[in-house]
């Protein structure tokens, strides 16, 4: 009987075994599908959190490499503006101060020429009057013999008065000449002065306008200088990044089959 009954539980240990194998393949398998899901949930999650981030970073560096470009852009044309304004101040002072010293010689020749002319004039005036003078003593001295109607020519008729009157003419016509030279020197002396105020002022503005445009051009050469700086780490920082994005991108194709 014993020996029956051992037949018979053969045949169902057999089964229970292999049910209970079965359960237990089915549980290590479901366990290692459930830890496989759990691996991908997790591996793809990072994965697009990594290709999110990455992706608004490239953003966000693309539009500071646009905008530092156009800086920079913006900056070089600035200077290279005021370098030729700079240069064209420089031209224009060398102008003025040529001008300037060409009017201050032509203005100082114009003075001594007229003083020159007012001393010759004074001068002339000197040796008429004395001549005059003794000329008047003359005709005094012959006047005792004989007086000036008796002198004059048989075809005067008027009264004759001698070289007096003449005298006078020459003299207010030459005190006349010396007065234009006197203005000729005041106003050609007055011209220099005011020549030479607008001379200086302009080049004192000029100076000042141009010290100002180097001051900009510093400034902005300097701020260019930073901004290639910016540009030139932007551009690696996005070499990077979009490494980092291309790997994470690789990595998310081969995760894709297999979860």
């Amino acid at each position: 009987a014993l020996a029956s009954q051992q037949v018979n539980a053969g045949p169902f240990t057999k089964v229970k075994k292999m049910i209970k194998d079965l359960i237990s393949t089915l549980m290590q398998e479901a366990t290692s599908e459930t830890e496989h899901k759990g691996w991908c949930d997790s591996e793809l999650g990072v994965n697009k959190q990594t290709r999110n981030q990455n992706t608004e970073a490239i953003e966000a560096l693309m539009a500071t490499k646009e905008d530092l470009t156009s800086l920079i852009a913006r900056l070089a044309q600035d200077i290279e503006d005021l370098t030729a304004a700079v240069k064209e101040l420089d031209v224009a002072m060398a102008e003025a101060t040529s001008e300037r010293a060409a009017s201050k010689e032509k203005n100082e020749q114009a003075i001594e020429d007229a003083k020159a002319a007012q001393t010759a004039v004074q001068q002339a005036m000197a040796v008429l009057k004395d001549f005059y003078v003794k000329s008047a003593d003359a005709t005094a001295l012959a006047q005792t013999a004989q007086s000036p109607a008796e002198d004059a020519p048989e075809n005067f008729d008027k009264p004759y008065q001698g070289l007096m009157p003449e005298s006078g003419g020459v003299l207010a016509f030459m005190e006349v000449i010396f007065t234009d030279f006197a203005r000729l020197e005041s106003d050609t002396a007055s011209s220099e002065v005011a020549e030479q105020d607008e001379y200086e002022k302009f080049i004192f503005e000029s100076k000042k306008d141009k010290a100002l445009k180097e001051n900009d051009i510093a400034h902005k050469s300097a701020k260019k200088s930073d901004s290639e700086d910016a540009l030139a780490r932007t551009q690696e920082e996005l070499k990077l990044t979009q490494h980092q994005l291309d790997k994470a991108m690789s990595y998310y194709e081969k995760l894709k089959p297999t979860c």
